[in-house]
């Protein structure tokens, strides 16, 4: 399995971002997608998971601010990021599970600067 981030980049705060993750395998496989972050010098943390129900699940430091969305036609997991702070800052990694197995992609930078 192969997961495929992109659309990190730097922005000034309270702009936009949309990060795309393609997957090689079926979003339909998987019964829980979703994106990680790890900003320098801290722990990796959940930012945002949808099940295959779609139900969704945030972070609460990106509650109201960030979306999760995924086209199963497109194998394609969106992270739609608005309202950006500065602490917003990382590293942006995909994710997928299919029991027992995580899959992680190989992350995108996303600075915000103030």
């Amino acid at each position: 399995v192969q997961l495929q981030a992109s659309g990190g980049g730097l922005v000034q705060a309270g702009e936009s971002l949309r990060l795309s993750c393609v997957t090689s395998e079926s979003i339909g496989s998987f019964i829980i997608v979703g994106w990680d972050r790890q900003a320098p010098g801290k722990q990796r943390e959940m930012v945002a998971t949808m099940d295959s129900g779609g139900r969704t699940e945030f972070a609460d430091s990106v509650q109201g601010r960030f979306e999760i969305s995924r086209d199963v036609y497109k194998n394609t997991v969106y992270l739609e990021m608005s309202s950006l702070k500065p602490e917003d800052t990382a590293v942006y990694f995909c994710k997928a599970r299919r029991p027992p197995n995580w899959y992680w992609g190989q992350g995108t930078l996303v600075t915000v600067s103030s």
